[in-house]
């Protein structure tokens, strides 16, 4: 076989329409494979029919009319897998008819079933195929090769998956393929979408045991006000910084509030860490600076005590259980709660033994006034609630509103309730006691708290200096 005879071998598409042609040019093809000098067209040639087996029958033909050890050398033929809808390998008891390159589109779904099994490869991306049966069933189908054996994965039926459907999920699982054994993004998991909103009745249900009822109510509503209307929609498991950053500054108008809420999330992210929806130590709140505030400080003068006393006489038919907790608070410089919940059972004179308070357990020091106030408010009474409300026996008395009234009254009206604790630790100060001491009477749990009275002994250490210095400038002659 010259050169010249296999320039002259008839086109693919003559070959299609001639099963006699085809088989005839396979012979001329395979004799032509011991000939050094058109070797290299032989080849070309035979890849060209390899990749262009349109016909079956024609193919079928050819077979029978060479042996079968040319043939086999000659074309290979396409065994595909049975449509399982899963995967699979090739069958070989099954030889469907492999159809042209061309790129699938809607309209080649929509042509008419053909008479043998065929399948046809997109153009563009050619482990993209329609297969076509006769029986008008149509599917879309991928091709590849996963260690080393050649795959197909029937994707769906073209009635229920568009073509763009289809080609994107090839995508897909190609890619998937190409990224096998490489280091990945852990997959996500379901627990990473549960959203604040689903993980707060979680949180508080998990963490009240451990709390105080009032630091239970507290929390709570600091979820449902502060918290939940910005991170309500947002995945636990992927807050970040930022997150609490851009919270920090939408509550810039309400910085205590923030200041109050910024430890609730902490300990709500810290929960989730332990129920194993974040990953340990990635609490976001970390590092996060509350507002700083200007403490509100006031102080009763000696005159101020005297209006308030005079205010609390004229008060006590009006408010007379208001008016014996103020009392009692003025006395101890204890907590506003702490009296006004007493119970007799806790009342030991000369000292008051709360078995719980904001700090834990502690002790109240009774001074004589308030010794002599208990003894006359006890009368046969051993146990039950001191100061009772009027409404509700069972509930403690609230001395909010009867205070309002006093010092409207004493003309105190800028004087919170809570000042009075300010201004017994300032007057046991001007009496020339340690912090420590102040501390122990206030049943401060930290040093740091009771420091914030500091300047006032500055104050009466300066005090004490001009003093000292004014006395030995007239010893020593000197006009003051």
């Amino acid at each position: 076989m010259q050169n010249n005879d296999f320039a002259a071998l008839p086109s693919w598409s003559e070959l299609a329409r001639s099963p006699a042609r085809l088989s005839s040019s396979l012979d001329m093809v395979i004799q032509s494979e011991g000939t050094p000098e058109i070797a290299p067209q032989a080849a070309r040639k035979k890849s060209l029919i390899d990749m262009h087996t349109l016909h079956g029958k024609a193919v079928e033909k050819a077979f029978k009319n060479n042996s079968r050890r040319k043939f086999k050398n000659a074309i290979p033929i396409d065994r595909s897998p049975p449509d399982n809808g899963g995967l699979g390998t090739a069958d070989p008891s099954r030889i469907e008819n492999r159809g042209p390159s061309e790129k699938l589109d809607g309209n080649v779904a929509r042509r008419r079933p053909p008479k043998v099994e065929t399948i046809v490869w997109d153009s563009e991306l050619p482990a993209f195929g329609l297969r076509l049966r006769p029986s008008g069933h149509k599917s879309w189908i991928v091709r590849f090769r996963e260690r080393g054996v050649q795959r197909f994965r029937t994707l769906g039926s073209t009635a229920r998956m568009s073509v763009h459907e289809a080609r994107s999920e090839v995508v897909k699982i190609l890619r998937g393929l190409a990224l096998d054994g490489l280091p990945q993004k852990p997959a996500r998991r379901a627990q990473d979408e549960l959203t604040f909103e689903q993980f707060a009745p979680d949180f508080i249900r998990c963490c009240s045991g451990r709390w105080k009822p009032s630091t239970t109510t507290r929390n709570r509503r600091a979820v449902s006000r502060d918290i939940l209307p910005f991170f309500g929609a947002l995945s636990v498991a992927r807050a970040e910084p930022s997150d609490v950053a851009r919270w920090r500054d939408a509550m810039a108008g309400q910085p205590a509030a923030f200041n109050r809420a910024v430890p609730v999330l902490s300990a709500m992210f810290q929960q989730a860490e332990v129920m194993g929806h974040r990953r340990r130590g990635s609490n976001p709140c970390k590092g996060v600076a509350r507002y700083k505030r200007k403490l509100p400080e006031r102080y009763l003068s000696p005159a101020e005590y005297r209006s308030l006393a005079a205010a609390l006489r004229d008060g006590e038919r009006e408010f007379p259980e208001a008016v014996q907790i103020i009392r009692l608070l003025i006395y101890t410089g204890a907590r506003r709660g702490e009296i006004a919940s007493l119970r007799w059972e806790w009342v030991k004179p000369p000292r008051i033994f709360l078995p719980d308070s904001k700090t834990g357990a502690k002790v109240i020091y009774l001074n004589a006034p308030a010794v002599a106030l208990l003894a006359d408010l006890r009368g046969d009474r051993t146990h039950g609630l001191i100061f009772a409300s009027a409404r509700r026996p069972d509930h403690p008395c609230n001395p909010a509103g009867g205070w309002i009234r006093i010092r409207e009254r004493a003309g105190l009206s800028d004087v919170r309730i809570h000042d009075l604790r300010h201004s017994f630790a300032s007057v046991a100060i001007r009496e020339g006691y340690s912090l420590t001491v102040i501390g122990k009477l206030l049943g401060h749990a930290l040093p740091e708290t009771t420091a914030r009275y500091a300047h006032l002994a500055d104050d009466l250490v300066s005090e004490a200096a001009s003093r000292i210095c004014a006395s030995i400038a007239e010893k020593m002659g000197f006009v003051a």
